[in-house]
């Protein structure tokens, strides 16, 4: 269109037809480069896609709930011409060069997020090497994923100023770049804020610390949170009007102005506060060692991840579980045996894989338990990508096999036992734990009999299994005989399914684990 400048969502990765959650602009905003246009919710985690440049807001062609992929127009700023801009998102915004001497860049680490003192755990260039903008230059692991740093603009590599093993934060020099005429442009690019030049904190927030780890915990997007950072705003107090309790920047704002205590209480840990719309009591504070000797220990950042979201889960999806048992004297046979033919070829059996099987063929004859709420709207996935939870030493993660239904149990098991070692070494990639449709949660190698697995929104539903146990069975109350018996739990939203139609969908699981040729019907 001419003279609008559009402003388009970057390449977000394998991700389609995403919500937008929030729009932080509206027509006539002057914004700068960097600052957020919208946020995005993927399955797993929220990304927000700041301006790739500064510009004044003509239209906002996206609303809250629209769908979004890679080429998607956001937003329109007022321009002399056609030109068109892509934004970045802010998990792989390519890190801003500082001023530096002529022809010379110094490349930074960019914004990423909270995550701070990351470990380099790969280095892809060397001195003299030439780099095109976007090639990437490092890769840090947090402690839930690797991320790639990539280069800012083309140039020559100088020096490199870090090593594997270092760790880095936010603005830790990454290399020197010699760029020819390409510095000048990146001198202009840099906008290092002086610590001068911080907004005061409020009164609210010099009357007392921060709360770290109910700051951690609170449901915000990244520029939110540095925003609280510079008024000194304590997110664990502030109460978020977006969906699902979200914090916005107005939210932010309007506690910083006000001073006033939130009308919802919010907790300062994921046992309480408001969610959802729903008002919990304050979580109690108490000094443990009045009692008795204490250790304390940080939760890790994965815990605290996973913290947030089972407790939005839990209160806001209404969970109900249906437990059953599922006879598997044969299954167990027939993978003992398979493991001895297999030997050779290193692959190893456990009931997982068969599990996974067994949930695809439910999926397809119960749908509704494959599928996902958008609104008043329920969406049928036409995939059946299941995820299966994995124990890690920093927590629990949900590795994700994509399209099962395609693989041989055989290739089921190699891909689990790949993604469960990427999980436990922290080196897992984001994508490889999205679009799951319907989860399996297994503790059969540690022991219990039935529990209630808490659902993997948006998924609609997740099979707990326990560890097998031997059972006397009676088919006519006379006879009886020892049979490997496997406890079965179906957690499901009630939204969506009601009791006849998982207690159909946990027999129908059972009967294919009982007699695998069930999975041809």
């Amino acid at each position: 269109m001419s003279g609008l400048i559009d402003i388009k969502v970057p390449d977000i990765g394998d991700f389609k037809d995403v919500p937008v959650i929030e729009v932080f602009v509206k027509p006539g905003d002057r914004v700068k480069a960097e600052d957020p246009l919208v946020a995005l919710e993927s399955d797993k985690a929220t990304m927000e896609v700041p301006s790739p440049r500064e510009g004044v807001v003509k239209s906002v062609v996206v609303k809250i709930g629209d769908k979004v992929s890679e080429g998607t127009v956001i937003v329109q700023f007022e321009g002399a011409g056609a030109e068109q801009a892509e934004a970045r998102p802010v998990v792989s915004a390519p890190p801003s060069p500082v001023s530096a001497p002529a022809g010379v860049a110094e490349v930074r680490v960019p914004d990423i997020g909270d995550f701070k003192d990351v470990p380099v755990i790969e280095i892809f260039v060397k001195p003299g090497d030439s780099v095109k903008a976007e090639d990437p230059l490092i890769a840090l692991e947090s402690d839930k994923a690797t991320m790639e740093v990539p280069a800012p603009l083309s140039g020559t590599v100088r020096e490199i100023k870090l090593k594997i093993g270092d760790k880095v934060s936010e603005g830790a020099v990454i290399l020197v770049l010699a760029t020819g005429e390409g510095a000048a442009a990146a001198s202009a690019a840099a906008t290092p804020t002086p610590a001068s030049t911080a907004p005061a904190a409020s009164p609210v927030a010099q009357a007392g610390a921060v709360d770290e780890k109910a700051f951690a915990l609170a449901y915000a997007g990244p520029a939110v949170r540095k925003l609280a950072r510079e008024l000194g705003v304590d997110l664990g107090k502030v109460t978020g009007s977006g969906n699902h309790g979200r914090i916005q920047r107005e939210d932010v704002e309007a506690f910083a102005k006000g001073g006033a205590a939130p009308s919802k209480p919010q907790a300062a840990s994921a046992g309480g506060g408001g969610v959802g719309g729903i008002d919990l009591l304050p979580w109690p504070k108490i000094d443990f060692a009045k009692f008795g000797p204490v250790d304390r220990k940080e939760l890790g950042r994965i815990k605290k991840i996973s913290a947030a979201n089972l407790h939005r889960n839990w209160v806001v999806i209404p969970h109900v579980t249906t437990h059953d048992e599922a006879d598997i004297t044969e299954l167990e046979q027939f993978r003992v045996k398979m493991n001895k033919e297999l030997e050779k070829s290193g692959v190893k059996l456990s009931l997982l894989p068969f599990m996974v099987k067994a949930a695809v063929a439910a999926l397809k004859k119960f749908p509704e338990f494959n599928a996902s709420l958008d609104g008043d709207t329920l969406v049928y996935k036409n995939y059946w990508h299941i995820g299966f939870a994995a124990d890690t030493p920093n927590g629990l993660m949900v590795p994700v096999i994509r399209d099962a239904d395609k693989k041989s149990i055989p290739d089921i098991a190699n891909e689990m036992n790949a993604l469960a070692k990427l999980a436990r070494e922290g080196k897992i990639k984001p994508d490889q734990m999205q679009g799951g449709t319907f989860s399996i949660s297994s503790l059969g190698g540690i022991g219990g009999i039935y529990f209630t697995p808490i659902i993997n929104a948006p998924e609609v539903a997740i099979m707990g299994v326990c560890k097998g146990y031997w059972k006397q069975h009676s088919a006519d109350g006379k006879t009886w005989t020892s049979r490997l018996t496997l406890p079965l739990s179906l957690s499901w939203d009630h939204r969506v399914i009601d009791g006849a139609a998982a207690a159909r969908f946990n027999v129908h699981f059972a009967n294919v684990l009982a007699d695998l040729r069930r999975v041809l019907f």
